[in-house]
């Protein structure tokens, strides 16, 4: 099996930390040893020559114990009142623990829509880079405070995930409260098999996710959100770890060989407007397309509207839309020429009919070869 190193190569490394690691689940309070040792860990990466990116929860955590609200369910709005109280706990604590070391900190509050919006993306990677430059560490989180559920991420696993391929990070590491990939959930089966090392995400290894909404402890990401991130990642030439973060020195531990989950970066990774596209958790609508079209895009072709038979969602000119097989499995995304009416009156037709349907045209292809990005 071979073996990797997060550190070999690595000039810029994100790290996800779950709320789970960073909030005591029983007591609503900082474990602030853990933060302390997890810190000294920051200090010796960053004395090697790497810089370093926080992908944090624990707002939400922090500001229920501040609220009085341990152990009730919680509303949205509660749920946004609670991210409120308790991001600035968050980033006070993370600014004392590293302050220790010297090191200066950052808050980035980000939404679905600032990864999501082309402007926004290079915008968002432009500041955190300026913050880099300048020695400081960018400590990331999601705007609870703002996002609804129909404009948020959710979890933070796809978060870092979004973060690293924006950066071009060489590394993820995803801190969790388990040490990686099994071939089935270990909790309910004694016979499950641990994964050292995935050389290619294929829907047999995502099976194993379980479901997209498995939910683990504090933290709202389960194995599914995981591998979801892993796709983005691998995609755009980053190296992921999956390992268990619950114990003291996670990185240390990690260097020395502790066990965990690698998953093997593309040797051909995206430019970064590809990795945009195909990174987009939001697509606004989707198409599809018959097997005719789906051998053209195969063989690096445009999408023609003669081969689409089906248009579904509101969408505008120049969105993310998913392109679908008629047996329902993702094919590729794109950056659509033509709005949601437009399309359902041109669907199945010819290109020389497209002027004469809608009295005008934005191009040949729905979808040029340029603005499209294969699955996996």
């Amino acid at each position: 099996m071979e073996s990797l190193n997060p550190f070999i190569d690595t000039r810029l490394l994100v790290i996800k930390i779950g709320s789970a690691l960073l909030v005591d689940p029983d007591t609503g309070q900082l474990r602030s040893d853990w933060l302390s040792a997890l810190s000294s860990d920051i200090s010796a990466i960053r004395k090697s020559g790497v810089k370093t990116v926080l992908v944090s929860s624990g707002a939400i955590a922090l500001g229920r114990t501040r609220l009085g609200l341990i152990g009730k369910k919680l509303t949205l709005p509660e749920k946004q009142a609670c991210a409120a109280a308790g991001q600035s706990l968050l980033t006070q604590a993370y600014e004392t623990a590293l302050n220790t070391y010297d090191i200066n900190t950052a808050q980035i509050l980000l939404t679905l829509n600032d990864t999501e919006n082309r402007r926004r993306w290079l915008n968002a990677r432009a500041t955190i880079g300026a913050l880099l430059e300048l020695g400081v560490i960018p400590i990331i989180n999601e705007n609870d405070t703002v996002a609804t559920d129909e404009i948020r991420y959710g979890d933070n696993d796809r978060l870092a995930a979004r973060a690293a391929q924006m950066l071009g990070a060489d590394t993820l590491i995803l801190l969790s409260d388990i040490d990686g990939l099994y071939t089935s959930d270990p909790r309910n089966n004694s016979q499950a098999r641990h994964l050292n090392l995935i050389e290619h995400i294929d829907n047999d290894i995502l099976e194993m996710g379980g479901t997209a909404n498995a939910k683990t402890g504090m933290g709202t990401g389960g194995m599914a959100t995981k591998l979801a991130a892993a796709q983005i990642a691998t995609q755009a030439g980053c190296y992921m770890c999956i390992m268990d973060g619950r114990e003291n020195a996670p990185i240390t531990r990690l260097v020395n060989g502790e066990r965990c989950s690698w998953f093997k970066a593309s040797h051909n990774p995206k430019d970064a407007r590809r990795q945009w596209i195909g990174g987009h958790l939001n697509a606004k609508g989707l198409l599809t397309i018959d097997s005719g079209a789906e051998k053209a895009l195969e063989n690096g072709k445009s999408l023609l509207a003669a081969g689409v038979v089906g248009a579904d969602g509101s969408f505008e000119k120049g969105d993310t839309v998913q392109i679908m097989s008629q047996s329902g499995r993702e094919i590729a995304r794109g950056l659509i020429s033509y709005n949601a009416e437009e399309t359902r009156k041109i669907l199945g037709k010819s290109t020389v009919q497209i002027a004469e349907i809608l009295g005008y045209d934005y191009g040949a292809a729905l979808i040029h070869r340029d603005n499209l990005v294969m699955s996996l």
